[in-house]
């Protein structure tokens, strides 16, 4: 099972998308730990949406979707920003 998921910075509001495997307290805390140079500077995260899907191909997918113009425009609509 693999989870896209969206965070929204406590910091400056900023989303970050991503897709994984692992359960999503793991890779929040990994996140929040600053392992990553872009979630380092933009920290603390929470979740704020979330999608499961059978394969890997079907999350790169949905994960390239929610990165383009119209997945933006998705994410405003569901998250009300």
């Amino acid at each position: 099972m693999f989870t896209v998921y969206v965070l929204k910075s406590l910091k400056n509001e900023k989303r970050y998308i991503g897709y994984t495997s692992k359960k999503l307290d793991i890779r929040l805390a990994e996140h929040n730990s600053g392992n990553s140079s872009w979630t380092r500077n933009n920290g603390p995260f929470q979740f704020v949406y979330q999608e499961e899907y059978q394969t890997k191909t079907e999350a790169i997918k949905r994960e390239k979707f929610l990165k383009s113009g119209q997945g933006r425009k998705f994410l405003d609509q569901i998250l009300k920003k």
